[in-house]
């Protein structure tokens, strides 16, 4: 794990904020202004400037429609062939409610191609996003998160796929501000985002559809397929919106900080409203520090017998517990009565995460029962760190005392072999080598 990205949404998310908090953190402005400019699209500019939320200077990425498209209702609306007024909406819906750093830049067009017209369908926005300057990886995320508002659009108007259109207005709006995080976490070389919870507010917002409860039904049907954690606060608005809600489903690999870390930059991006909260998204990136001391603890382990499952949903369960914090995960070959080849389900976890690892088995696999057991496990005291070669840094774990093992670990080696083209081994022997080297350091620096 090179970077590990921790959002903090305990203001709230949005797109705008997500963006701004992104940029504060360090991906590269110009980059993003060079894929938001080559978008085939008209009516908006871009302004990056430094603001003050709650006495802290944050980042402000502001999405500015150009006329006559101010002053319509942000909302992610389904509409289908209806005609609506260009009045006013006092909410603000949708990206209204974000708030960013870095020095204020000029304003940027959008200035490509097609003409306004009424509405735009998830086939046409996925369409714009192809033509778009950016890496395919950006483009990817991009239309992940759109299919994730779209789908929830669908399900809250009860309308096909197919058949969501979103309004001009909004869908420039959210077209740049889902395109432009995507850029920006693609830029940071972002892999693994930890997002424990998403905090909401209570109340109404009014959009052309009338006054919708919050969280705000596409909000809440994002929340609800994705799994993601909801706490409703005593703030009164809303401070999640349906592309910060789809942003973050799209991203979220983790819900579980590591144990311990270190925190090794910030970045705060402003939302637009001033709520009883800070109004405030953070950013941290980091580098877990996994430091043991060793000896006896307790662990819980599960097992469950499974002989009426495929190995594509195994597979898929695998990868849900470990993602939800499991210390280890395997299966092993068994045969069941009438000689039925099964496989056992192994999950080592801690003992307050056992109850979600349950809930995830099952939900993921055919098991009708599971077996719990608290195990006491003996373990050598244990510590991880990077350590620098030839290639670039390895991330190796120390395992013992005074004449620890050393163990580089696999992705970590193996991405550096590929990058390099060099053979996985040589990389492994560096890494022990260049760890060595410093414990033999710091011993004589402790003389």
């Amino acid at each position: 794990m090179d970077k590990i990205l921790y959002l903090e949404c305990v203001s709230g998310i949005s797109g705008d904020m997500t963006t701004a908090a992104l940029l504060d953190l360090g991906a590269d402005e110009r980059v993003l202004r060079k894929a938001l400019q080559s978008l085939p699209v008209d009516g908006f500019q871009i302004r990056v400037s430094c603001v003050k939320k709650s006495g802290l200077d944050a980042c402000d990425f502001h999405v500015i429609l150009d006329k006559p498209y101010e002053n319509h209702d942000h909302d992610m609306e389904y509409l289908h062939g209806a005609v609506h007024s260009h009045g006013h909406n006092p909410a603000g819906h949708e990206e209204g409610q974000a708030q960013g750093n870095g020095p204020e830049s000029s304003h940027e067009h959008g200035h490509h191609g097609h003409a306004p017209h009424a509405h735009r369908g998830l086939s046409e926005i996925l369409e714009i996003i192809r033509q778009a300057d950016m890496t395919q990886r950006a483009k990817d995320l991009a239309e992940r998160i759109f299919h994730i508002l779209a789908q929830a659009e669908a399900k809250a108007h009860g309308v096909p796929l197919e058949r969501v259109h979103f309004h001009e207005v909004g869908a420039v709006d959210s077209i740049v501000d889902i395109v432009a995080a995507a850029v920006c976490l693609d830029n940071l070389d972002i892999k693994e985002i930890i997002i424990p919870k998403l905090c909401e507010g209570t109340g109404t917002v009014h959009c052309q559809h009338g006054v919708l409860p919050i969280p705000v039904p596409a909000v809440l049907n994002i929340v609800q397929e994705h799994e993601l954690p909801l706490q409703i606060t005593q703030v009164e608005g809303e401070l999640v919106t349906p592309t910060g809600a789809a942003i973050a489903a799209a991203v979220r690999t983790s819900e579980k900080l590591p144990a311990k870390f270190r925190v090794k930059k910030t970045g705060l991006g402003a939302g637009k409203r001033d709520y009883a909260c800070a109004g405030i998204l953070r950013a941290m990136l980091l580098e877990p520090e996994e430091e043991a001391p060793g000896g006896a603890d307790l662990v819980c382990k599960l097992e469950a017998n499974i002989d009426d499952c495929t190995g594509e949903r195994l597979g898929y369960a695998m990868e849900r517990l470990f993602e939800a914090g499991a210390r280890d995960v395997h299966y092993t070959p068994v045969f069941m009565k009438k000689n039925r080849p099964a496989y056992q389900l192994n999950v080592i976890c801690d003992r307050e995460a056992a109850p979600r690892m349950e809930e995830i088995i099952f939900r993921e696999t055919t098991t009708i029962g599971i077996r719990r057991m608290e195990v006491e496990r003996s373990v050598l005291p244990r510590k991880v760190r990077k350590v620098d070669t030839p290639f670039g840094k390895v991330q190796v774990k120390i395992c013992g005392g005074a004449d620890p093992w050393i163990y580089p670990e696999y992705e970590s080696v193996a991405r550096l072999a590929r990058e390099q083209g060099i053979p996985y081994e040589q990389v492994n022997r560096l890494a022990i080598q260049e760890a060595q080297r410093e414990k033999e350091h710091d011993s004589d620096k402790g003389n």
